[in-house]
């Protein structure tokens, strides 16, 4: 089983925050859908005929596509990837381009889940990150869409400068009382040359802290928890059959392919990016071309990434599933994990590493410092 994930590069404008690869000008918009659907047909190999269980569209601001390009995109991928009956396929959708005739229409194309950039339900903290909606749409939209789809999953973020801890509980708050199945949060991260970090450099803003963004991912770990949420990665919460079964698959390893400009694609062996420009993508796509980089990962290169995704969920680093050679031993791995079981941020369970409340706070090093 696969997946596929198709980046689509426009935004109305710019979160302060973000680092991603997008454009504010729809100038190119029609040309560019043009191009994405022709790469779809150049990849169609690079699955190995696999099925695909999961469809993607991130991005950028994939609910700014009219329903016939969703809808070309989707017969595009249909008619040359064997789609199993019933896959997951998500959306992303900003709240301010949600209405009831939408919502119809992107449940009539076969979206299946929508993932809702809400961010915070206060209106100081959506103008101080530059987001294209306000607290009311919000609200509102997230009420239209649970009419019309059952799994939803809503971005947070916690860590804001002036994010205090009772505004935090209240938009988890918001959004377990609204029923959100799935919710995704993150600390706010200070990217280079994002117009945050200019303004942090600027004296325009105040940094983040980040014993205080520590602090907040703790209460929500508490607080989803007495919820029923589990947690089942980092960043991760959801309600009973709610888990995002295509995000779930990259920390699984599973094959995926990305489609259009800055998309990551693997396929078991390699790695591959998109060039994040979309002229040159047009322009290579149109002369036949996927302008791609590629990387084929080393053994190591591949147990690293299994320690490093896996560690990120409720099941755990399970030894089972490294194939341990004489230069990358098991013993080697359970003495690097030793300081950690001591210091109570892993435990070893069943020769599983599971990550501990505390440990979850310093996953990244954790997993480098368990690297071969």
């Amino acid at each position: 089983m696969a997946g596929i994930y198709i980046h689509i590069p426009f935004c109305k404008q710019a979160c302060h925050y973000c680092n991603f690869h997008f454009a504010t000008s729809l100038h190119y918009k029609e040309d560019l859908m043009k191009a994405l659907l022709k790469e779809i047909t150049l990849q169609k190999g690079y699955l190995d005929d696999e099925t695909v269980e999961t469809i993607y569209f991130g991005g950028g601001t994939p609910s700014l596509l009219s329903i016939e390009e969703l809808t070309a995109i989707l017969s595009t991928i249909n008619e040359n990837f064997k789609v199993k009956d019933g896959a997951e396929i998500t959306f992303e959708a900003n709240p301010d381009d949600i209405t009831e005739e939408k919502l119809v229409d992107w449940k009539k194309a076969g979206i299946t889940r929508l993932s809702i950039g809400v961010q915070s339900f206060f209106e100081e903290d959506l103008k101080w990150m530059n987001r294209a909606h306000n607290a009311e749409q919000a609200i509102e939209n997230l009420q239209l869409a649970r009419k019309h789809f059952d799994n939803i999953t809503i971005d947070l973020i916690y860590g804001l400068p002036d994010l205090t801890n009772q505004k935090w509980e209240h938009n988890v708050d918001t959004a377990i009382s609204l029923g959100i199945p799935h919710l995704s949060c993150y600390a706010l991260t200070v990217e280079p040359k994002t117009p945050l970090d200019k303004m942090i450099k600027q004296n325009k803003s105040k940094d983040v802290n980040p014993d205080k963004q520590s602090e907040q991912f703790l209460l929500l770990m508490k607080w989803l928890a007495e919820a029923g949420y589990e947690h089942y990665e980092i960043s991760n919460f959801a309600k009973q059959e709610f888990r995002s079964r295509h995000n779930s698959s990259y920390w699984q390893g599973k094959k995926y392919l990305g489609l259009g400009p800055s998309a990551h694609s693997f396929n078991g062996k390699e790695r591959q990016w998109n060039i994040a420009n979309n002229n040159t993508y047009m322009s290579s796509i149109n002369d036949n071309k996927v302008p791609a980089e590629k990387e084929i990962l080393t053994e190591i290169q591949r147990i690293n990434e299994y320690i490093m995704t896996s560690l990120r969920t409720v099941e755990g680093l399970k030894f089972e599933n490294i194939v341990f050679t004489e230069t990358i031993t098991k013993e080697e791995l359970l003495r690097k994990s030793q300081r950690f079981i001591n210091s109570g941020l892993l435990i070893n369970q069943n020769e599983t590493l599971i990550l501990t409340m505390e440990g979850k706070l310093l996953a990244d090093g954790i997993a480098a410092d368990l690297f071969f």
